[in-house]
């Protein structure tokens, strides 16, 4: 699976997803840019088949229903690799299942 992580998301994580072909927002040129171009530039990229991010506000202020891929929201207390790393089993089992259009929240 193709997956894109938000730029709130370290990229050390990028490691922890073997199996993905997984890239940045900083490494593909879109550092900050708001959450609606981005989702709109992910979008008409065509690039990606997942979008992760820690933003747990993204389900409530953007709608996904007609994307192109898929969003992983990780709801963790801060967004350190070592509160991350805990919901990589639960992330690699959400990107397996993960449908276009789709939004997913993992974690408390």
């Amino acid at each position: 699976m193709r997956v894109l992580l938000d730029e709130c998301v370290p990229a050390r994580l990028c490691r922890e997803l073997s199996g993905h072909e997984v890239q940045t927002v900083p490494g593909v040129g879109w550092a900050g840019i708001n959450n609606g171009e981005l989702l709109r530039n992910i979008d008409s990229a065509s690039q990606f088949d997942a979008f992760v991010t820690v933003d747990k506000n993204l389900p409530d202020q953007q709608s996904t229903e007609s994307l192109s891929f898929g969003v992983v929201v990780l709801r963790v207390s801060s967004n350190s690799i070592d509160d991350l790393l805990p919901l990589v089993p639960d992330l690699q089992k959400a990107l397996q299942g993960l449908r276009p259009g789709e939004a997913v929240v993992l974690g408390g």
